[in-house]
C-alpha cells in the first residue's frame, strides 16, 4: 500500500510540474536571428522584442517583432510551441515549432512556418545557461499565395 500510495504521490507531481519560464531565451539577448531566404539565400533578419509563457498551456510562448528583408520591414505576432525535450548530464536540446505572421502590408507580407532545435549548456556550478544555439528552419509564404520560400535562421 505505501508503495502505491508513494507511486500515486510522484505520477501527480509529475502531472503537475510545469514548464520553467525561458521566455527570456526567445528574445535571444536582443540580437535578430539572422539567416537567409530563398534559392539565392537573401539575407534574412527577425528580431522578437516580446516574448510570454501562455499561462494556459507552458510549453507555449506567445511572441511579437519584425522581419527584415533588403528594404521590407514587417511586424509580427506568433507562438513558439516546445514538443519535446531531451536532456543530458551538460547538454539539454529542445525541439519544437514556430509560426510567425506579419502584418498584411501587400505581396511581400505573409507567414513564418517550421521548426525549432535549442540547444544549450548548463553550467552547475552557476547554475546558469551557457553556449545557447537556436536554428530556426521553414517556410515563408505570402499571404496571396503567389510567394513560398525556404528559410533558415540562427541564433548570434
Amino acid at each position: 500500500m505505501k508503495k502505491l500510495l508513494l507511486l500515486f504521490i510522484l505520477a501527480t507531481n509529475f502531472v503537475l510540474a510545469q514548464m520553467p519560464d525561458i521566455s527570456n531565451t526567445w528574445l535571444n539577448n536582443s540580437k535578430p536571428y539572422i539567416g537567409t531566404i530563398g534559392n539565392k539565400g537573401q539575407e534574412l533578419k527577425l528580431k522578437i522584442n516580446t516574448a510570454e509563457q501562455n499561462k494556459k498551456n507552458d510549453q507555449e510562448y506567445f511572441v511579437s517583432g519584425y522581419s527584415l528583408v533588403d528594404t521590407n520591414y514587417a511586424k509580427f505576432e506568433g507562438k513558439i510551441t516546445i514538443l519535446k525535450y531531451k536532456d543530458a548530464k551538460k547538454q539539454g536540446t529542445v525541439f519544437g515549432e514556430y509560426e510567425l505572421s506579419e502584418e498584411n502590408k501587400g505581396k511581400h507580407s505573409g507567414t513564418f512556418k517550421g521548426r525549432f532545435v535549442y540547444n544549450f549548456k548548463w553550467n552547475r556550478k552557476t547554475e546558469k545557461v551557457e553556449g545557447q544555439y537556436i536554428e530556426l528552419i521553414g517556410d515563408w509564404k505570402s499571404y496571396d499565395g503567389s510567394l513560398e520560400f525556404k528559410t533558415r535562421l540562427k541564433n548570434q
